[in-house]
């Protein structure tokens, strides 16, 4: 007799769904570090650049979290469809 297949009634993640969460958190992570990065700089230099930046930093953060809450949506909104 053969193995009963994994029959989980988990909606699953299309490629575009993916690479949505992929960029969400690829996003989110670039944000963090631009806005980190004066904190943890040694050099002055560096510290004033990334200061001056830290507006990329914002924009990358929420970018990347809307990127989240649009896979969520989408996550959620497949997994109604599901009988």
């Amino acid at each position: 007799m053969p193995a009963p297949l994994d029959t989980s009634r988990k909606p699953k993640a299309t490629k575009a769904d993916q690479e949505l969460l992929f960029k969400g958190v690829t996003l989110a992570l670039i944000g963090l570090v631009i806005l980190l990065a004066p904190y943890v700089a040694r050099s002055t230099s560096v510290r004033d650049l990334m200061g001056q930046v830290a507006l990329v930093g914002w924009f990358a953060l929420v970018l990347g979290i809307a990127f989240g809450v649009q896979y969520g949506l989408r996550r959620a909104k497949a997994g109604r469809r599901q009988p």
